[in-house]
């Protein structure tokens, strides 16, 4: 119990009190999009830019984990597409939609707050490798499995384009640049001056709140609706399969160390993110189903991250 009270309930209340906000009309609408904005595109890059530049690549980069975490996101992606395009039926652009919902947990909002309240900062390490090459990799795979996707049901388009597409897609998010900033720093030894680390600590601090907040008015605004099989589909997957997979093989297959066994899977088991969202409205596909999916699995997570904290060492 002190595990929910003192770890996640936290996090909860604050993404509570965005929603609580919102719904009184206390925070508008645009001032919800407003500190989003804030969030994703300057505190958090700056968040990730300060945390890679200082990570020991050697030691976060092993391949056990990155390994257990991706191939529990590849099996939950397979799962997800299968079960839409088989089981329900859906288009092809639809199932790739729900197969990226599947795969996308929220690894920055709910993943680092709970692991650092959970285990320190010092535990933080194998979230930030597994964050560094998170939206890249399933971005790109989601991108290439869509336009493959549409290309099967319209004029296929040529290899330049999709490939322009893709990094158009994956390069201009700006947690993306971030993150190849933050690598850049780490890579060359440039000297990080005492004046400007202050400034990128003040803003990194920032970045988790007024985000966890800000999703909390996001949120408000997904209703409940859609394919409820196909929604429990994408919770199962996401907050169930995922994280299940990924700990199996990191406790039983690369036998990782009690650090790298936390960070793999308490990042696996996050709801998805808003991100699930945002990839099918890119394509109008799937947008009820992935926003409903972001909002009842979030709320389920309250507790199966719960679980998955009991059963961690």
């Amino acid at each position: 119990m002190s595990a929910l009270l003192d770890v996640i309930l936290p996090v909860f209340l604050l993404i509570g009190f965005g929603y609580a906000a919102a719904r009184a009309k206390l925070f508008s609408d645009a001032a919800v999009d407003g500190v989003m904005r804030y969030a994703q595109s300057f505190a958090l890059p700056v968040l990730l830019f300060r945390n890679v530049a200082n990570l020991d690549l050697g030691t976060a980069f092993a391949a056990g984990p990155l390994l257990s975490f991706y191939i529990g996101a590849a099996c939950s992606y397979g799962f997800g597409f299968c079960v839409a395009r088989f089981g329900f039926r859906r288009a092809l652009p639809d199932s790739v939609a729900i197969g990226f919902a599947c795969a996308f947990s929220n690894s920055l909002l709910l993943g680092v707050p709970i692991t650092e309240r959970a285990y320190g900062t010092a535990a933080l390490a194998g979230n930030f490798a597994i964050i560094s090459i998170h939206a890249p990799l399933i971005y790109t795979f989601g991108i290439v499995f869509m336009e493959w996707a549409r290309s099967r049901e319209a004029e296929s388009r040529s290899h330049a384009e999709l490939a322009r597409q893709v990094l158009r897609g994956v390069f201009t998010q700006p947690l993306v640049v971030g993150l190849m900033c933050g690598f850049a720093v780490n890579l060359t030894g440039v000297p990080q001056p005492g004046f400007l680390m202050a400034a990128t600590d003040m803003m990194a601090k920032s970045g988790l709140p007024a985000a966890l907040f800000g999703l909390g008015g996001v949120l408000l605004r997904y209703r409940p609706e859609g394919d409820k099989g196909l929604i429990a589909t994408v919770c199962f997957a996401s907050l169930l399969l995922h994280p299940g997979i990924a700990y199996c093989l990191a406790r039983f297959g690369f036998d990782l160390d009690i650090n790298g066994l936390r960070s793999v899977t308490v990042t696996s088991a996050m709801a998805p993110g808003v991100n699930a969202y945002m990839f099918a409205n890119m394509y109008g596909v799937g947008k009820r189903i992935s926003a409903t999916a972001v909002l009842v699995a979030t709320g389920l997570s309250l507790f199966t991250s719960w679980g998955w904290l009991h059963i961690l060492p």
